[in-house]
């Protein structure tokens, strides 16, 4: 079982964990290269600009966060596992009770259309994974917390490692070294997220 203090001393190393399946071995993660979304140069594009403006979600924080750790433990449509395993998705939810692990929701006539969840610590905020079961739901997700971070005095946004969502979103890579001296100036920030 994963204790909710060795996954706190990870993410203050530049650690973060993956599992293999549902069920498997849970490693600790470090890449070379690190994703993460610079504030200060995130900007919507036109059309979410659009569907936010149209006000077509709710955005609630931390009212679902089970559901939505859970939403985003299901396989991807292209893939056959997870690498969210249930020791993991336990830990989160432990986290989470501490108030340290947090979910933003976007909801669509009253039902959970989308959302992501992460962990914050200091000035930094560990985005986790996201989904949505309505297009647009989980950018819309994104670009909230994205404002709200901002609003807070957050300085770093880990997305941990590259993809095509991502890089669409405006995440950039950063060597481990670079990413190591923002997570530390980021941790030694007295933030709170809610």
């Amino acid at each position: 079982m994963i204790r909710v203090e060795d996954v706190l001393r990870a993410y203050r190393h530049g650690f973060f964990p993956m599992a293999d399946s549902r069920e498997g071995t849970v490693s600790w993660c470090q890449p070379y290269q690190r994703a993460v979304v610079p504030l200060d140069a995130f900007r919507p594009s036109r059309s979410l600009r659009r569907i936010i403006g149209d006000k077509r979600f709710t955005i609630k924080v931390d009212s679902a966060f089970e559901r939505v750790i859970r939403a985003c433990s299901q396989p991807r449509a292209s893939e056959q596992e997870t690498w969210l395993s249930e020791e993991i998705i336990e830990a989160f939810l432990k986290l989470h009770r501490l108030g340290i692990a947090h979910s933003v929701e976007t909801w669509q006539n009253g039902e959970l259309a989308g959302g992501l969840y992460g962990i914050a610590m200091g000035g930094a905020f560990f985005g986790e994974s996201m989904f949505f079961v309505r297009p647009n739901a989980s950018k819309v997700a994104f670009a909230w917390l994205v404002g709200y971070l901002k609003s807070k005095g957050y300085l770093l946004l880990d997305a941990q490692i590259m993809n095509p969502h991502l890089e669409s979103l405006g995440a950039i890579q950063i060597p481990h070294d670079d990413y190591m001296r923002q997570l530390e100036l980021a941790l030694a920030k007295k933030n709170q997220f809610v």
